[in-house]
Parts: C-alpha cells; sequence; structure tokens
C-alpha cells in the first residue's frame, strides 16, 4: 500500500486519479483544490485524507481531516505526490514536495515550463524522480525504459491539433470561446483545451521534454495525430522507432506513474488495431499557428523567457475565455511578452514569479489598448 498526495484533486486529472486510487486500495494523505469545495468535501468523506486545502472555506467539521495551507500538504510526507494544479501556482507546490523528500507525479507542465532548472536541479539533488503524467512524456518515458544512456536520436510527440484544426488563418479570426473548447477527442480543463485549440498545449509540452529528457528543441519533434491511439514515439540512434498506443484514457499514465515501475491492471478499454483501420500522421501547420516555434524560441532563449511565455498564454487565454481577446491576439500577447522579459536567468522562484507577473502586466497593456 502506498501512500498518496494530490494536488488539484477536484480536476480531470485528480480525480481520475481517485479513481485509480481507489481500485488500487492506496491511502490517501491529502487532497487539495483552488475552488470547488463541495467535490474536495465529497472526496474528504469518500477518501478521508489527514490533510486538506482549498480556496474557499471547507464544511468538514465533521471529519478528522485537518484544514491546512497548500504548501503544507504538498510537504506532508507521502510515498508520492501528484501534482495536477493547472497553470504557474503549481510550481511553488512543486518545489515544496520535492524539498520535503516527496517523490513527484508531474501534471503540471508549468512547473518544467518556468522554472524546469529549478525543479530538475532539486529533484537531482535530492535523489527523487519527476514522474511523467502527461500522455505524451508518459508514452516517451514508457519508450525509454530498458535502454542504456545516449542512445536516443530524437522524440516525436503527437497532437491531437484540438478544435480548430484545419482552419485557416482567416477563419481563426471569428473563432469564439466555445468554439475553440470542442476538443475532439479529450475531456480536459477550459484552460488546456483552449491551449490545445492554439497548439500552445504542444508548445508547452517540448519545453517540458526537454527537460524531462535533456535535448534540445531541434530533438523534439511534433506531429498531427488525429486520432490520439500513438501517444508518442521514440526514435533511437539507429533508426528504430517506438511507440506507445492505447486508447485516450488517463487513467493509464496516471497509473503508470503512480506505481512505476509496476504494472497493474486496469479496467480501461484495450485497443483493438483491427478496428481502428488507419492511423494518419502530419506536420502541424506552423504559419497558421505559431505557438509551438514561439515556444521552441523560448527554450533556446533561454532564462526567463519561458516563464514569460507561460504567463502571458495564462493570461491571455483566460482573457479570451471571457470574450475580452480574439484567438489570434493570443500569439500576438505570447511572442511580445516573451522577448519583453527580463534577461536574468530563472535560478529563483523570486525571479521566476517577477517574470510571470511583468508577461500578464503586458497582456493587460495590450487588452488596454485595444479599440
Amino acid at each position: 500500500m502506498k501512500k498518496i498526495s494530490i494536488l488539484g484533486s477536484t480536476g480531470s486529472i485528480g480525480v481520475q486519479a481517485l479513481e485509480v486510487i481507489d481500485r488500487l486500495g492506496w491511502q490517501v494523505v491529502a487532497l487539495s483544490a483552488h475552488s470547488n469545495a463541495k467535490l474536495l468535501e465529497e472526496q474528504i468523506r469518500r477518501f478521508k485524507p489527514k490533510y486538506a486545502a482549498c480556496g474557499q472555506a471547507l464544511n468538514i467539521e465533521d471529519t478528522s481531516t485537518l484544514v491546512i495551507s497548500l504548501l503544507e500538504c504538498a510537504s506532508m510526507p507521502c510515498d508520492i505526490l501528484l501534482n495536477s494544479i493547472v497553470g504557474i501556482a503549481g510550481l511553488e507546490p512543486t518545489i515544496a514536495a520535492l524539498q520535503a523528500g516527496n517523490a513527484l507525479a508531474l501534471a503540471n507542465k508549468e512547473s518544467l515550463v518556468a522554472g524546469g532548472g529549478l525543479v530538475m536541479g532539486l529533484a537531482k539533488q535530492k535523489g527523487l524522480p519527476v514522474l511523467p503524467v502527461d500522455s505524451e512524456h508518459s508514452a516517451i518515458f514508457q519508450c525509454l525504459q530498458g535502454s542504456p544512456g545516449n542512445v536516443l536520436h530524437k522524440i516525436i510527440l503527437t497532437a491531437s491539433g484540438g478544435a480548430c484544426y484545419g482552419k485557416t488563418r482567416a477563419e481563426l479570426e471569428h473563432v469564439t470561446a466555445k468554439d475553440a473548447l470542442r476538443h475532439p477527442v479529450w475531456d480536459m480543463g477550459a484552460k488546456i483545451t483552449v491551449d490545445s485549440a492554439t497548439m500552445f498545449n504542444k508548445g508547452l509540452e517540448v519545453i517540458e521534454a526537454a527537460w524531462l529528457f535533456g535535448l534540445p528543441p531541434e530533438r523534439i519533434e511534433v506531429l498531427i495525430h488525429r486520432q490520439s491511439i500513438v501517444h508518442s514515439l521514440v526514435e533511437y540512434n539507429d533508426g528504430a522507432v517506438l511507440a506507445q498506443l492505447g486508447l485516450p484514457d488517463m487513467r493509464l499514465p496516471i497509473q503508470y506513474a503512480l506505481t512505476y515501475p509496476a504494472r497493474v491492471p486496469s479496467p480501461s478499454k484495450r485497443l483493438d488495431l483491427a478496428q481502428l483501420g488507419t492511423l494518419t500522421f502530419e506536420e502541424p501547420d506552423d504559419a497558421t499557428f505559431p505557438a509551438i516555434n514561439l515556444c521552441r524560441q523560448a527554450l533556446r532563449m533561454g532564462g526567463l523567457a519561458p516563464a514569460a511565455l507561460n504567463g502571458a498564454n495564462e493570461a491571455a487565454n483566460a482573457l479570451f475565455r471571457q470574450g475580452k481577446l480574439r484567438f489570434l491576439d493570443i500569439f500576438k500577447c505570447v511572442e511580445e511578452a516573451m522577448y519583453a522579459a527580463s534577461r536574468d536567468e530563472a535560478d529563483s522562484l523570486e525571479n521566476i514569479f517577477a517574470a510571470d507577473k511583468e508577461a500578464r502586466e503586458h497582456v493587460k497593456k495590450v487588452l488596454l489598448s485595444k479599440p
């Protein structure tokens, strides 16, 4: 039996992780949610964690769960902590978890996008694993198992293309939040679903992959794969290509991160290749959707550029969902904020959060300047 903590337990990843934990019969140490206090209260009564944190008031006086801060939840000793918080808000809890000696299952890609050097450096110092939960990075991680070092040529991230796949730049002028939130395959939160439509989700995953697997941007390829069956691939230096396949079900990568290195049975539906018949792949339309190239450029620039890019994207994404920015404005805001970022190093939380704040302020200025 393992002891597990989940940050962001009321989100899509957190809810599915609790399904996995329930089936495994493991103990829950801590749960947290930024909002949705009602669902968190239900989870507390069901899983009886020792600790909980919430951005709203909790009505759990009838339980033995102690309400503490988010960082305290991240620091409570456990066998593995799953961080499924969305956005830069997940970075400080990631650091707190590692500082406390907790192994990390990471679904919060922004921790590595904005603070990859800090996170991976601390994990190495502490001798702790950072296990990927994103389906793409889990696929790469699985394909690398048992391989000796220095034999990897490149990795290939697959992308569904999101809700705006195939649209021209002229058509993107009229895309609304409602349009962008109609993902054809995955059931995700609103922020990530819009990121999928802009392709920023995949761009951020390029940066995440660079930190997880130690590769430069030119050795991280992206292919559009609409069926979302091949979750990602690796190419070795002898030309062999390995892929991890499965139906679109986040419970599989969640379970593998939590049970690693063991594999245990899952109730997920099995893949039937004959029934699928055809799998297709194509290059992304970088001219229409510049997000991936912007993320590659931020990675090359290094320092605080990725943190600024991430902060601007979070802010612009939110304003787009509120109907205050157009779809194409997101790219403009992110590019300008990235190039305006401080050239300081991303060597402290203070520097990273300062760059994040400046980027968000830049997006606000763009909004205010619009007619």
